[in-house]
């Protein structure tokens, strides 16, 4: 993203006239000689320092311990470019199929793995030292440490995947932490899960100090995944207390947020936010959940929109279809490029206006949504997959995941460069 200009000095010389006699001419040279040191000198000012001084070694600014009055900080961008695949923790852990993954690094221009180290049943996926944290500890990946190292062996970059606030096993071995509703019981989504409530700040601590734990064992970024509220079920039959009427919902999750950017203060791991691909085409937070993607922009390394096109409405859910940016579309599933191009442009040009130091990589879809019906999606195979990343990189952007909840991509896609 960053871009550097090279300048190209130049100077011009003087002929001195020659002597007859030879300690005239020495005169001359040594003459020559000083003009020319002290003119280039004052020519070239500072950069004269640079031709002629090797640098002063680089510091390390250590950040200060996490506290209310911490600066939130963003650190420097990660030189590499992510392309990345969603990888789940059951193939992470099985040795056959984490040689798989590794492989298509070797030979395609994948450079990343995405691992769930918490995923969205509320299960850390790893053996850990985390206080009070036994009940959801499992060692689907037996041994992380170990798959780290092979990963950092094929310069692979890591990044630990966090379900946040959809946890039915912590909300439901804690009640109090859960959302709840009109009568005081936990409240459950469509699918009868419960979740956490994000307003709670005992909620904030036990995912702070899972992200914490991943960032001490090598992963390179905390990707934070579910940071909302729920969007499906009985929405307003969640109760909304005390702490709703004094912040919104956005400003909740971008509490959370810098929380968790002030609990990863001082291990290098960078910090990224999912979001939904329709926040990308609304201002603030349009969907009450409270994902504001300026607000969330200034906090994270990344913001990670899921522009997969089969998650933006269709004619036949709505009798419309989906406007994106004046744009409509009526079967989105069918058209790519362009509804994953226009969504990252509109959302760039929105976050350049802002004040924002955040980078955008989106979620790709690598999976075909039959559910969606006859004559409203279609297979997604290589040519989809490429025509998704083509857009990306239309939009001016350089990184992006493929999203496939099995882990089964379509490989000939990650051939082509």
């Amino acid at each position: 993203m960053n871009r550097s200009q090279n300048w190209i000095y130049g100077r011009s010389g003087e002929k001195g006239r020659l002597w007859r006699t030879f300690a005239g001419i020495a005169a001359i040279c040594l003459l020559a000689a000083c003009a020319v040191f002290f003119g280039a000198k004052y020519i070239l000012g500072d950069a004269w320092d640079t031709l002629t001084h090797a640098p002063a070694p680089e510091t390390t600014a250590h950040a200060p311990a996490p506290s209310e009055t911490t600066a939130i900080t963003t650190p420097a961008l990660p030189a590499v470019k992510v392309k990345g695949l969603y990888v789940t923790a059951w193939s992470a852990g099985m040795a056959d199929r984490l040689a798989h993954y590794i492989e298509l690094c070797d030979i395609t221009e994948i450079n990343a793995l995405v691992i769930d180290v918490k995923d969205d049943r509320g299960q850390i996926t790893f053996l850990n030292s985390i206080e009070g944290a036994a009940q959801a500890s499992s060692s689907i990946i037996p041994d992380i440490e170990q798959m780290l190292a092979l990963l950092k062996e094929h310069g692979i970059y890591a990044i630990a995947r966090l379900s946040c606030f959809k946890d039915p096993l912590w909300s439901r071995l804690h009640p109090e932490l859960a959302l709840h509703n009109a009568h005081g019981a936990p409240w459950k989504d469509a699918d009868g899960v419960t979740w956490l409530d994000p307003y709670n700040t005992a909620s904030w601590e036990y995912i702070a100090s899972i992200a914490g734990e991943a960032a001490r064992l090598g992963f390179d970024e905390i990707q934070l995944d579910y940071v909302r509220f729920p969007a499906a079920g009985n929405l307003k039959d969640i109760a909304r207390g005390n702490a709703d009427a004094e912040k919104t919902r956005a400003e909740a999750v971008a509490g959370f947020l810098e929380y968790i950017r002030a609990a990863l203060a001082g291990t290098g791991a960078r910090l990224s936010v999912d979001i939904f691909g329709i926040t990308a085409i609304h201002r603030g937070d349009f969907e009450d959940i409270g994902q504001d993607p300026a607000a969330l922009a200034g906090i994270a390394d990344f913001i990670c929109p899921m522009v997969y096109p089969s998650h933006f409405a269709n004619k036949r859910q709505n009798g419309v279809g989906q406007i994106i940016n004046e744009t409509l579309f009526e079967a989105p599933d069918l058209q790519p490029f362009d509804v994953v191009n226009i969504t990252l442009v509109l959302l760039r040009n929105r976050l350049r206006a802002g004040e924002n130091s955040a980078g955008i990589r989106p979620w790709l879809q690598d999976f075909t949504a039959s559910y969606l019906g006859a004559g409203y999606f279609q297979e997604y195979t290589a040519t989809q997959v490429r025509e998704q990343i083509k857009a990306v990189y239309d939009a001016g952007l350089r990184e992006w995941i493929l999203w496939n909840a099995s882990g089964v991509y379509s490989e000939e896609a990650l051939l082509r460069e």
